[in-house]
């Protein structure tokens, strides 16, 4: 799926999810084809560009944390739902739960989800249905509301811009600037942008709370990486960006993390386009099951153990021979996934660097929530301070 990408880049059809909620504007469900290469080319997005807000916004969540820790997982939704907010469309959010565009644009994606469920709606195996005017009319109301939402976030960037207001770099502002020289109409841009908010929060917050859930549960991997971030950042200054090429043992928790509970369990549908290997006739629906792979005993020795030292080599440095695909696959994969890397790294950095977690032995634990995009807190965590709290604020404020 990897080495053969243009082979696997196409999607099956999927009636009542890409053409009637989506309206076929959804780049995430779209065919292979002239649309999905045009918008495909379009989201590319340069990651350092965003390094200073996903810096202030993880400095933000240590301080949520820090005033209210037994509420984690909202600190760390608010995190991925500000940064996406603002790299989507500039705008600054208060909270994921304030925020309206924020709750409306959540709702639509678990209405997306139940929407994508193999057998969900019958339009699926009956296609001609899609055509009689008094069937699916959720599904057109959805993309009604959907379409509202992604084209009165794409205006206001648009007003900004005409009333000259400071709206600062975002995926909107690049789409209304340029989108026509790539072939993007106003209506792509819009549902371009709402994709990248609706998926980059979503998977940003269950990836985070991840790896938090993983330092909590492995106690003595936790160590570790602690006694990495003192022997390189030591107590005197927050870490940064800059500290990441001398924190492998970290870049490794994370990468055994993501392995241990995959983001998605089951990977997103892809079609073969010509027959394949492994006798695999053009036409057939195939998924890249996340969670086999990550089980395979020859790529990942001891699969069901935690072992970060895998990803590390004898050097002392992180291998470069050894993958797992968190973001999907070849022309498939997630286009956002270096913001994503990238917020994943800064609030672990953080985190882990200002607090000593632990399970709270009185609360239950789902260590496999996360992986079904889970937000009803599948664990709880204790969160113990490493940094005195007066040096904390003071460094998280500056």
């Amino acid at each position: 799926m990897q080495k053969q990408g243009q082979a696997l880049a196409d999607r099956p059809r999927m009636i009542a999810a890409a053409e009637m909620f989506a309206g076929g504007l959804g780049i995430v469900t779209a065919r292979a084809g002239d649309r999905w290469r045009r918008m495909r080319r379009f989201v590319v997005v340069h990651a350092e560009a965003y390094q200073p807000l996903q810096m202030s916004y993880a400095k933000a969540m240590v301080l949520g944390i820090l005033d209210n820790p037994h509420d984690f997982q909202s600190h760390v939704m608010t995190y991925a739902a500000t940064t996406t907010m603002k790299v989507a469309y500039g705008k600054d959010t208060p909270t994921f739960a304030t925020d309206p565009d924020v709750r409306e644009s959540l709702q639509a994606l678990d209405k997306f989800r139940k929407v994508l469920k193999p057998g969900a709606y019958l339009v699926d195996s009956i296609p001609w249905l899609k055509y009689f005017p008094w069937y699916g009319k959720e599904l057109k109301r959805g993309f009604e509301i959907i379409s509202r939402l992604h084209t009165g976030q794409l205006n206001s960037v648009k007003q900004r811009i005409q009333n000259n207001t400071d709206v600062g770099p975002s995926f909107a502002k690049f789409a209304l600037e340029n989108g026509h020289s790539y072939g993007i109409t106003e209506l792509e841009a819009a549902f371009l942008g709402g994709a990248f908010f609706a998926a980059g929060s979503s998977t940003t917050s269950v990836a985070i709370s991840t790896v938090l859930m993983a330092a909590a549960c492995f106690p003595e991997e936790q160590a570790k990486v602690q006694a990495e971030l003192d022997a390189v950042v030591g107590m005197r200054r927050a870490p940064t960006f800059a500290d990441q090429k001398s924190l492998p043992r970290l870049q490794a928790f994370i990468s055994e993390a993501l392995r241990w509970r995959p983001v998605s369990a089951s990977g997103f549908a892809h079609r073969t386009t010509k027959d394949e290997n492994y006798c695999i006739p053009a036409g057939t629906t195939v998924f890249g099951n996340h969670w086999a792979i990550s089980r395979d005993p020859e790529v990942y020795p001891e699969p069901d153990t935690f072992k970060p030292q895998r990803w590390i080599n004898d050097e002392g440095r992180l291998r470069d021979d050894l993958k797992f695909f968190v973001y999907g696959f070849g022309r498939r994969a997630c286009p956002g996934q270096y913001i994503a890397n990238r917020s994943v790294f800064i609030t672990s950095l953080l985190t882990l660097w200002a607090f000593q977690l632990a399970l709270d032995p009185t609360a239950p634990l789902d260590d496999m929530g996360f992986m079904g995009d889970d937000v009803e807190r599948p664990c709880t965590i204790e969160f113990k301070m490493r940094v005195p709290e007066t040096e904390l604020r003071h460094m998280m404020l500056n």
